[in-house]
């Protein structure tokens, strides 16, 4: 599989293959991505086309300060935000919650002690999907930013500076959106291995 970089150079070239790599690789990423920020799967898989088009007429302005998928998603954030606007699906970032126990969490924001021991009690894989769908919907309830922080960080594998680039938001805002956010997800998996039967807050 080829490298980001030589797909960039390739593309630069006018190689429509290399587009094609690269729309491959990372239009379902980009349709995710723009889902945690509009209301439904058409208007997210019309914002990843737009990122597309921009690619296409931006790449020689590309000047490579940030990895092309920083790039990308930084695009699709932006066309994604846009559309959300006009949408009239924006909410509040939610920072006067109370705040989640730092306890919960090491210096780099993954969890101190791991969830309850459901992995273990699972002898079938048709739960294990069970349980991952929920934990996917648990993320789709989440508040706007806190989704979208955790869509990047835990589902897309970015950094934490990544993320800041791509959302335009300082570090100490993206730790408390993706602290918050894991621990509704935490929640959630917990009341779910508790047997409940729904994912309340």
């Amino acid at each position: 599989m080829a490298a980001d970089e030589d797909l960039l150079d390739r593309l630069r070239a006018g190689d429509e293959v290399a587009f094609a790599e690269l729309v491959e690789r990372y239009h379902t990423r980009l349709v995710r991505l723009a889902r945690s920020f509009v209301a439904n799967g058409e208007v997210a898989e019309d914002v990843a086309q737009e990122t597309w088009l921009a690619v296409v007429r931006g790449i020689e302005r590309f000047e490579g300060r940030s990895s092309l998928r920083t790039w990308l998603f930084r695009i699709c954030a932006n066309r994604a935000r846009s559309t959300g606007a006009h949408e009239h699906r924006m909410f509040s970032a939610d920072l006067q919650e109370a705040a989640v126990d730092p306890d919960r969490f090491d210096p780099g924001g993954a969890w101190a002690s791991p969830p309850a021991d459901w992995v273990d009690a699972i002898d079938d894989r048709l739960e294990a999907a069970v349980l991952a769908e929920h934990a996917r919907r648990a993320i789709d309830e989440l508040p706007e930013q806190q989704r979208q922080v955790v869509t990047l960080r835990d589902v897309e594998g970015l950094s934490s500076k990544e993320v800041c680039e791509v959302l335009s938001i300082s570090q100490a805002n993206q730790r408390v959106l993706l602290h918050r956010g894991r621990s509704r997800i935490r929640s959630a998996l917990e009341h779910k291995a508790r047997g409940g039967q729904s994912c309340g807050s």
